[in-house]
């Protein structure tokens, strides 16, 4: 009897799976950190024969490479991805046998990448799964424009193409099993539900309901900004990503920490958002390591500036490192755990900001106060509405236009207050008096703000 279990990389939205029989197995799409694998593949009891790609990725590092090299696993890489290292180049139609009577087929899926291709699982001749990676996910598709901006459209075209080719060619009762979708990046929307097959996907699916030309023109419109770090990781993962190093960084004291700020270079506070807004090293950065750390940090940080995390555990350190490893930041220069006491070493008082809801800051208008209201979100998520007179810079940007952000004390918000956390400890570095509203969009609503919707505007 097959099986087909998940491997949950839920910090970027992304899944990879190990499937197999009774002996062997197949890895998809793995992350970078391959013990997780090893581990999953041990409690099985099943040697990991092959290691599936299912396309370059983009938005994070792959272990395929380590991992086969590790296993001695035949390494499957689309032959037409164009990579420094060797692997077994799979085309449309290619089989690779896992054990007796469970096999693993390429179907040739372009659009997410022009070499995409997908994976289907059968068991004793009956098809069971389809590793859809980029291509066919729970009710949207991988996103066409992360190639070459020329190629968007035709690559739009190839995926509404390659979406119809497997609902086509497979039964209703396959399973779909994506890469993307759950809130990863490279997909156009998240996706609607937590496991798909075929036949849910003909009834609920864009792409699979639409005609070619309305599809194109809705996902297009729809596209929103891409993370700075997807430059980097594709051609990471081109080349041949090293072997992932998870040993501690080297200890920080308060005196490098000192210097490292005083050098420009990124400090990084991992603790919550609360705790963050009550005491910090002045100069440090806010974000979350419960709160989306490896997507926004990526996608803010200059690429390759050296970085210093602090962390409240040991625990929380490790998950950051692991996280950031996913993303090719491999190794932060150096580590501190402990409190804010320490890390500032008395050098000088902790910064610390005040936090508030969007009911305070319709109190705060309503008083009169010189204030600016900073929009964080994406371009995405303001064009639904906003908050009449506030300034949008979308988080991602922030550190690159502070000069843009109005003098007065500032009152800065997202959806649900990770992102303004982050924004806020950077306007705060940067000397500015904010707030941040750490409460739901939703809720500005019943306030009294005026909210301005595209109708009215």
């Amino acid at each position: 009897m097959y099986f087909a279990d998940v491997l949950e990389i839920e910090d970027l939205g992304n899944r990879g799976y190990l499937a197999g029989g009774t002996r062997a197995a197949v890895v998809v799409d793995p992350p970078r950190d391959i013990d997780q694998v090893i581990a999953a593949a041990a409690l099985r009891g099943v040697r990991i024969v092959a290691v599936a790609e299912t396309h370059v990725h983009n938005d994070y590092v792959t272990g395929g490479l380590e991992l086969a090299r590790l296993t001695g696993a035949r390494y499957l890489v689309p032959a037409g991805a164009s990579v420094a290292y060797a692997r077994v180049p799979v085309a449309d139609g290619d089989v690779e046998e896992i054990e007796d009577g469970l096999t693993l087929q390429a179907v040739a899926t372009p659009g997410h990448t022009p070499h995409h291709t997908s994976y289907v699982l059968a068991e004793d001749g009956r098809e069971r799964a389809a590793f859809t990676g980029g291509s066919l996910l729970m009710g949207s598709v991988g996103r066409p424009d992360l190639v070459e901006p020329r190629l968007t459209e035709e690559l739009a075209r190839a995926q509404h193409a390659s979406a119809h080719r497997l609902a086509a060619e497979l039964d209703d009762e396959v399973a779909v099993m994506p890469t993307h979708g759950f809130g990863s990046f490279c997909s156009t929307v998240r996706a609607g539900g937590e496991h798909g097959t075929i036949g849910a996907e003909k009834t609920s699916n864009p792409v699979l309901l639409q005609d070619l030309d309305t599809f194109v023109r809705e996902l297009l419109a729809g596209l929103d900004d891409v993370p700075a770090y997807y430059a980097h990781i594709g051609p990471t993962n081109s080349a041949g990503p090293a072997s992932v190093d998870l040993t501690p960084p080297r200890p920080a004291t308060a005196e490098e920490i000192a210097h490292r700020l005083a050098a420009g270079e990124w400090v990084v506070d991992l603790r919550d958002r609360v705790a963050f807004s009550e005491g910090h090293v002045a100069g440090s950065f806010n974000f979350e390591v419960e709160g989306r750390l490896a997507t926004y940090l990526a996608w803010m940080i200059p690429w390759g500036k050296p970085v210093t995390l602090l962390a409240g555990s040991v625990e929380d350190l490790s998950r950051a490192q692991r996280e950031l490893a996913r993303v090719g930041i491999d190794r932060p220069a150096a580590a501190s755990v402990g409190t804010p006491a320490a890390w500032a070493g008395g050098r000088a008082p902790l910064a610390a900001f005040p936090r508030a809801t969007f009911p305070d800051l319709a109190a705060a208008r309503a008083r009169g106060e010189e204030i600016v209201v900073l929009d964080v979100r994406r371009a995405g998520e303001r064009a639904g509405g906003w908050i009449e007179g506030s300034v949008h810079v979308p988080i991602h940007q922030v550190h690159q236009r502070l000069s843009e952000v109005p003098a007065g004390t500032v009152w800065v918000h997202c959806t649900s207050g990770t992102r303004a956390a982050i924004a806020a400890s950077v306007l705060d570095a940067a000397g500015r008096d904010v707030v941040a509203v750490d409460d739901g969009y939703d809720a500005a609503a019943d306030t009294g703000l005026r909210l301005v919707t595209p109708e009215r505007h």
